[in-house]
């Protein structure tokens, strides 16, 4: 063992590192956890009792030895790199880093989720691959319905009816999955993205977002309906936006309606966007058909409720003046730099 401590005091006593890396080499070899100096603290405890009281002060200053050289170089090397640093301009001006932001969708997204969530409303999820009867059968679509087309919906796995396998065409179906599972009241917006089999184009795309809310409990009335979305729009909009209320038609609703808003881009007078017309179609709405409640087993002669859906985009087309569907989903970055301002 002495002549292995020598050996290595002369190393030590011999070693001048180049580099950091050198002396990182150094203090693994004799300093690490599986170095030199443990190794040898390891067969100092086979060394008979006579001899343990010298060998153990060779081996302290050995490991001291070692310790103090590395610590030394340690130090230089700092100083080095001090000396190095110091001479660098600090005046000069730092790289000009990009700020990100909010992608317009999420801005649009958030503050329609806020306002809900000030009227009570919870926000729920669900899949975006879904079966026949969660997507159509349990909405009220008759099976002759044309959204069961190919030509509408992207079917993943296409059998007979309720074997279908299909990417959502809305995200109503969340709302059955909540009517399955749960126990009224109710009341939720449903946010996500749905896909739909559509040609590309400025105002229509194959995949876009929606948000869609239900209210269901007792004496629930289409007044309500009416004051929950006018509320909304002036949130949105700001005071002063006009609404009104058209007939429609959708399977799961009944009486159901769609909701125009006056234009917000040229504030009634008429422009491309609202075709001239002063208003703009955003939502559609309802109330729950007593099938649907049925269908998802609620009491219908007990429990009413309405439903509502709007796509984000047409939101966002209204609040920031953007005339082509596509740039949300191109990446672009002269499109996305606007709205920097808007970080949250």
């Amino acid at each position: 063992m002495q002549v292995q401590i020598d050996q290595y005091t002369a190393e030590i006593n011999a070693f001048s590192p180049a580099n950091a890396d050198e002396l990182e080499t150094f203090r693994i070899k004799f300093l690490g956890t599986k170095g030199i100096v443990k190794d040898l603290f390891e067969q100092f405890k086979t060394v008979g009792p006579e001899e343990k009281r010298t060998f153990g002060k060779v081996l302290n200053q050995f490991k001291q030895l070692a310790e103090a050289k590395y610590n030394d170089l340690k130090e230089n090397f700092s100083a080095d790199q001090s000396s190095q640093k110091s001479d660098l301009d600090m005046t000069l001006p730092g790289d000009n880093f990009q700020v990100g932001s909010r992608h317009p969708l999420s801005l649009v997204r958030n503050e329609i989720i806020d306002i809900f969530k000030r009227l009570g409303f919870n926000v729920a999820e669900g899949p975006e691959i879904e079966d026949d009867w969660h997507n159509f059968s349990a909405l009220n679509f008759p099976e002759e319905h044309p959204a069961r087309d190919m030509q509408d919906t992207f079917f993943i796995k296409k059998n007979t009816g309720k074997d279908d396998i299909a990417l959502r065409t809305h995200t109503s179906s969340v709302q059955v999955r909540m009517m399955e599972n749960g126990k009224p009241p109710f009341r939720a917006i449903m946010p996500g993205r749905v896909y739909r089999n559509e040609a590309i184009s400025a105002r229509a795309h194959c995949f876009f977002h929606q948000v869609e809310g239900l209210y269901i409990d007792e004496n629930v009335s289409f007044a309500d309906l009416k004051q929950t979305l006018y509320h909304f729009v002036q949130e949105l909009y700001g005071e002063g936006t006009k609404v009104r209320f058209r007939p429609s038609y959708f399977p799961f609703t009944e009486p159901s309606a769609e909701m125009d808003v006056s234009c917000t881009i040229c504030k009634g007078a008429g422009c491309n966007m609202c075709k001239y017309s002063g208003w703009v179609e955003i939502l559609g709405c309802g109330m729950v058909d007593p099938n649907v409640l049925e269908n998802c087993g609620i009491d219908s002669k007990k429990y009413t409720g309405f439903a509502f859906g709007m796509g984000m985009e047409r939101i966002a087309n209204l609040k920031y003046v953007i005339r082509d569907l596509r740039l949300f989903s191109e990446n672009d970055e002269r499109f996305l730099k606007q709205f920097q301002t808007e970080i949250i």
